[in-house]
């Protein structure tokens, strides 16, 4: 293939990667990614940011870790201090896909506490790929302070995050468990469970969880276990 043709391909192919349909722009991502090239790396990071097909997210993402991290790193951090919101959430899972832990840093307390759900759940999921062994506790007692946080899905996340850190979470866990509101006491509750049984799942974790946090008698029970229907 002379230089000119693969001039020509690169072009089509970061055009196609803008086209009205999903399809194209899938099999354009995929392109992108089976013959990679330093050339590609910022439209896939843009296309990203703006792209509303998850499936074709995913094809952006994986085209982006056929490259090297050298290159996608750079872009990519940036992208994590964006005004739009997709355009930080993709970055964060692109990075936990990457797993090379120099984007540690950028893993801070506000994306950990975002207040758009789909960012701190891809946080979260990049976080405990990336953090080196000995801020582990440190990341434990960030991620505790989400606890009770939104509706199943955003839970359930955050369970999954604190549980693949493993043991270091206990302390963080007994502490949320006092709290004195009992949506973040039944979510430690639950979370230290599905760390002592996986198998457990988390619907039974949270039911077992609410009837200990109904038991103790606290004030706002009731009202914290509406909330969570």
């Amino acid at each position: 293939m002379t230089m000119t043709t693969q001039g020509t391909d690169a072009t089509r192919a970061l055009r196609a990667l803008e086209d009205s349909s999903p399809t194209v722009r899938l099999r354009a991502a995929l392109a992108v990614g089976t013959t990679p090239g330093p050339h590609f790396v910022d439209k896939l990071v843009e296309r990203c940011a703006v792209e509303p097909e998850f499936f074709v997210r995913d094809m952006l993402t994986w085209a982006l870790v056929r490259h090297p991290a050298s290159l996608t790193l750079p872009p990519l951090l940036r992208e994590v201090r964006s005004e739009r919101p997709q355009a930080r959430s993709q970055a964060l899972h692109t990075l936990s896909k990457i797993g090379d832990r120099q984007a540690w840093p950028a893993i801070t307390p506000a994306l950990l506490s975002d207040p758009d759900e789909e960012v701190a759940r891809s946080a979260w999921r990049a976080a405990v790929v990336l953090v080196p062994e000995d801020e582990r506790t440190t990341l434990a007692t960030a991620l505790a302070t989400q606890l009770g946080r939104g509706e199943r899905e955003t839970r359930l996340s955050l369970s999954q995050a604190l549980v693949a850190l493993g043991e270091v979470i206990v302390p963080a866990l007994h502490a949320a468990a006092t709290a004195p509101d009992p949506r973040r006491r039944t979510h430690a509750l639950a979370t230290e469970r599905l760390l002592r049984d996986p198998d457990a799942g988390f619907e039974s974790a949270i039911e077992e969880a609410k009837r200990v946090v109904a038991l103790t008698g606290a004030p706002g029970t009731d009202d914290g276990d509406r909330a969570d229907r």
